[in-house]
């Protein structure tokens, strides 16, 4: 099994964000005693993604926030979805960043791509390669 894990300055607007305009499920959130957001688990479908406070660990010195790239990613989470058109209206309704218009690709399927609000990028489509 394969988790996508990342890092967010705002934990909170994160879990919200994915909850509202991707449409995860939230699965286990765990606080510290001052009720910041330490580790959370999100799912959609079968599949999770987890996040957690951006931090002075000694693994972040592998990591970096978009803001700290000139809003480059390294790696887009890629979400399939039965119904791309109304999940895109969901996201722009929400006031989600689109920064790829849903279109057709030549590979098959329909997608669109977005930022989330600390500007990770997100593709949401039909395209299934699992068959």
């Amino acid at each position: 099994m394969l988790i996508p894990a990342t890092r967010y300055a705002d934990c909170d607007g994160a879990l919200t964000f994915l909850k509202k305009v991707i449409g995860m499920e939230e699965l286990a959130v765990h606080r510290d005693e001052t009720g910041t957001i330490q580790h959370a688990e999100m799912r959609m479908g079968d599949s999770l993604f987890m996040f957690g406070p951006e931090a002075d660990t000694p693994f972040s010195r592998y990591m970096t926030a978009p803001r700290d790239t000139g809003g480059r990613e390294t790696t887009v989470m890629y979400v399939i979805v039965g119904d791309v058109e109304t999940h895109n209206a969901k996201a722009m309704a929400a006031g989600a960043t689109i920064i790829v218009p849903l279109e057709e690709q030549a590979h098959g399927g329909l997608q669109y791509s977005l930022r989330d609000p600390e500007g990770h990028v997100w593709t949401i489509g039909t395209y299934d390669p699992r068959g």
